[in-house]
């Protein structure tokens, strides 16, 4: 329990800090909404025909996208703190590396219930609307606040990795093909069949389809096995994810400066 109550604390100190600079938190909020609406309005008279029958698809897709893209702050944020020392003193503190890693994912992880009701307040005043009860529609914001925890491990890692911004640049990039070779905007069945294939095999895939049935009450039509087993594809992925990169983030923090 110390080390709970340590990453906590830990967290607190970034909230403090995320304070002094509202600035960041208000991109952080009006980016997702900028991508629904820009491909919204792209996208959704060609697969739909209509923009608003597209948005009742996309909304989840959008919303799992954005938990996706929370890895980018956690990588920039541990490596800026390397950078600066920060990393440094905090590990002359008598206190669990675990607890220092974890109060900075607890913290990324608040920003992440902001940021789901600011894309879906979004979602509501373009006429989106869960349509399966309450129940499930908590069942699905669940389900992406465990994938962005997921995620962020993987973000812990590879930010203590890079040991600085510059270094993380080329990192950062791979997460846009992730995010964009899934079922996020499209169905996979519109694609070629390997591609589509591919995309359904992407956790992101599985998150979003996750969520869709979730808020809809109807089940995703795909391609292939990703389709047909979208929930424990969904949650044995981010079971996978924490148990491998926490452990990797703990090595790596204790790793720095050796």
């Amino acid at each position: 329990m110390s080390i709970v109550r340590e990453a906590v604390v830990i967290a607190g100190r970034t909230v403090l800090h995320w304070r002094a600079r509202p600035g960041v938190l208000v991109v952080q909020l009006l980016f997702p909404v900028m991508i629904l609406l820009m491909m919204g309005g792209l996208f959704g008279g060609a697969v739909a025909g209509d923009t608003g029958d597209y948005f009742v698809y996309v909304l989840p897709g959008v919303l799992a996208l954005n938990m996706l893209f929370g890895i980018e702050g956690t990588m920039a944020a541990l490596a800026s703190d390397a950078t600066k020392t920060v990393t440094d003193r905090l590990r002359s503190l008598p206190i669990s590396p675990g607890s220092v890693l974890l109060g900075r994912v607890l913290a990324d992880l608040m920003t992440s219930v902001v940021e789901l009701a600011a894309l879906s307040l979004a979602g509501l005043a373009l006429g989106w609307r869960w349509q399966n009860g309450i129940g499930p529609a908590l069942a699905a914001y669940a389900l992406l606040l465990a994938f962005r925890f997921a995620v962020l491990w993987a973000g812990v890692f590879l930010g203590l990795r890079a040991g600085s911004p510059e270094a993380l640049a080329g990192v950062q990039i791979l997460v846009w093909p992730v995010g964009f070779v899934s079922t996020v905007f499209l169905d996979p069945r519109t694609m070629p069949g390997w591609l589509g294939a591919a995309a359904e095999l992407n956790p992101l895939s599985a998150v979003a389809s996750t969520a869709r049935e979730l808020f809809t009450g109807t089940s995703t039509d795909g391609v292939g096995w990703g389709a047909s087993h979208a929930v424990p594809y969904a949650i044995g992925c981010q079971v996978v994810l924490v148990a491998v990169f926490s452990v990797l983030g703990v090595r790596a923090y204790r790793a720095l400066g050796t």
